[in-house]
């Protein structure tokens, strides 16, 4: 291999050095790179394509439920964060502060949007008069920024990160509830049919909902260095923020009546879960659904067949191209072949088409997958549906690898000793019966760094977290105290 294949290529192990690995991955596929300012990132155009293929998948499904989109102001001035104490005992955001403006001080300090409740939901109180003005449902894409984030990570956690935050003010509480479902069901889907990742679907424990929240439901993805990542969540917030900030409706017999209201939001740590997930100590890997280019065809030739190389591969190009997919021809006379395979496997493209003079002869295609190297020859006349069928393959083979991830890696643990032992040796989820007091789960994360990330979650339908059985809930498994409870303990993002 040459100098400039080796320094193209990823030099550390996903296996042995899992976070050095990431960062390698996320640069070298010039996915983003570290901003001048110690916390931030630099998101670059093959990143931020896929943080759009991600927007429009969400984007269309929102709206196809009844979701308008809109934009506040970034700012948000001091007396409206202040409301928030008002539902949250010791609210007290680590946010940026704006002092200043040009040479005159402000008479209040801005701050710099952490979350859009205390500025959304006062002109959703200003926009509801009638219950025939809900349910009301807002949603913004925009970039939030959490000063207190430390050990940051691209994607997985930056001071300043992009998001998507819904707000929504509904009539009665299955209403409320109903909204809550159905985002969360949204982000499930995202997951498992766009980035092939599985999910479990559970709720935060009381001490870890989100401020104000009469509960907080959520998506957790597990790794596979076996920590886990919360991948979106969707909060029911009662009627706590409605009656802070009076978000209040005439009903049918024009008696007033407090709403309930909903938030729900999903980050670019989505971005972070999928590059984990997928990819290897070749470089990026991405499902098809998401690639910025799906197809990548090389033309492989010598003097004498050059011509006829490159005709027959703008053809299948154009075919492919004209069938809806994201292609490259890449027909740079200045590398060689082994260097176009080394960089676009680099790059993360699902499925590669070789053409030699051989094909042109045979009228076939050689189709190799980014995955696992796997090679197929398809006839020449059948490519648009094959290429269909090899991509749908692919993003099979990734969604089963992470699923049987997920399934090796959910444990039972009955005793301190064997929740500790379980998650240092395995790492994953380590399920067991718990009091339901905050105490045993510090006892742990003082040892471990391990928490609480989620419990089993009935919702309307019935279905639990995860499609695996959960362990009798009678005694603790840290204090040994009675419990009715399940809690999943894991190390997080």
């Amino acid at each position: 291999m040459s100098d400039e294949s080796q320094e193209l290529g990823i030099t550390e192990s996903k296996s042995h050095k899992p976070g050095e690995w990431y960062a390698e991955v996320v640069q070298k596929a010039d996915i983003a790179d570290y901003a001048p300012m110690g916390g931030f990132i630099v998101t670059k155009p093959r990143g931020y394509a896929l943080w759009e293929a991600i927007q429009d998948s969400l984007d269309g499904w929102f709206k196809q439920t009844g979701v308008d989109n809109v934009y506040f102001p970034m700012f948000i001035p001091e007396s409206f964060l202040e409301r928030e104490k008002d539902i949250v005992e010791g609210f007290d955001p680590e946010v940026a502060w704006v002092t200043q403006g040009g040479h005159e001080e402000l008479e209040e300090r801005l701050a710099v949007r952490p979350t859009s409740e205390s500025i959304i939901a006062p002109f959703m109180a200003d926009w509801t008069r009638s219950h025939r003005d809900l349910p009301m449902r807002l949603n913004q894409w925009c970039s939030v920024v959490r000063w207190e984030a430390t050990e940051t990570k691209p994607f997985f956690r930056t001071k300043e990160f992009m998001w998507q935050e819904g707000h929504t003010a509904h009539a009665s509480d299955e209403g409320a509830w109903n909204e809550v479902w159905t985002r969360l069901g949204q982000y499930e889907d995202l997951y498992e049919d766009v980035l092939a990742i599985p999910v479990l679907r559970g709720k935060k424990p009381e001490h870890d909902k989100f401020p104000g929240a009469d509960t907080t439901t959520t998506v957790e993805a597990l790794m596979p260095d076996g920590k886990s990542v919360q991948g979106a969540t969707s909060h029911n917030l009662g009627q706590s923020f409605a009656e802070a900030f009076d978000i209040t409706f005439a009903d049918e017999d024009e008696d007033e009546q407090t709403a309930y209201t909903t938030s729900w939001g999903l980050s670019w740590r989505a971005l972070g879960a999928l590059i984990m997930t997928h990819s290897d100590d070749q470089g990026l890997v991405l499902p098809p659904t998401v690639a910025p280019t799906q197809v990548v065809i090389v033309p492989i030739w010598q003097e004498d067949t050059k011509d006829d190389v490159l005709e027959y591969s703008e053809e299948i190009a154009d075919d492919l191209e004209t069938a809806g997919f994201r292609v490259e021809l890449d027909d740079r006379d200045e590398r060689n072949p082994g260097f176009k395979f080394n960089e676009h496997e680099l790059n993360g493209v699902p499925l590669r088409l070789e053409i030699g003079p051989h094909e042109v002869e045979d009228e076939e295609i050689t189709l190799v997958h980014r995955p696992d190297n796997a090679e197929a020859v398809e006839d020449r006349d059948e490519i648009v549906d094959a290429v269909d069928e090899h991509l749908e393959d692919i993003y099979d083979k990734l969604y089963e690898a992470a699923e049987e991830t997920l399934e090796e890696n959910v444990r039972e643990a009955h005793s301190p000793e064997d929740i500790l032992g379980t998650i240092g040796k395995h790492g994953g989820y380590v399920k067991t019966p718990w009091c339901g007091d905050e105490a045993c789960e510090e006892a742990i994360k003082e040892k471990i760094a391990a928490e609480i990330v989620m419990q089993p979650l009935e919702d309307e339908g019935g279905s639990t977290a995860g499609e695996v059985p959960e362990p009798d809930a009678d005694e603790c498994g840290v204090c040994g105290d009675p419990a009715d409870e399940i809690a999943y303990f894991a190390k997080s993002y």
